[in-house]
């Protein structure tokens, strides 16, 4: 039978020890509305973001994670290493994101025909692809 999907996209959780760099990365540079903070049980807290229909949270635990995922994108480690943004301002965002100072592994560049991408790293090292269907 298989999975019976409710909504058209997919909410994405980062856990971070610092989150004002994350929320300045994410809300202040890339510009993804804060949606709302939202104290969950046990101490952790929630920052809710807006990428179109999904929900990117940022989460800080009460207690801090034993291990930290090591940075560096796709050739650094196995599980999940990048996520996609589709935007209409490539040239645009990635500039930014350089000129604020952030890392960008993957520089503009075409990947096949009519689509385009750049790969900026967060403060946690995480890495956020950036798309563009030209």
């Amino acid at each position: 039978m298989g999975i019976s999907i409710t909504k058209s996209s997919i909410d994405f959780g980062i856990i971070t020890k610092d989150v004002e760099p994350m929320l300045t990365f994410y809300r202040d540079i890339v510009g993804l509305p804060y949606q709302a903070k939202v104290d969950m049980p046990g101490g952790t807290t929630m920052h809710r973001l807006l990428a179109g229909d999904s929900v990117i949270k940022i989460l800080v635990q009460a207690k801090e994670p034993a291990a930290v995922a090591p940075p560096g994108g796709v050739a650094a480690a196995t599980g999940y290493r990048y996520w996609t943004i589709s935007v209409d301002n490539l040239d645009e965002i990635t500039a930014e994101c350089s000129d604020a100072g952030y890392k960008v592994p993957v520089s503009l560049m075409d990947v096949r025909p009519g689509v385009r991408i750049s790969m900026v790293e967060d403060p946690d090292g995480n890495w956020v692809e950036f798309l563009e269907q030209t």
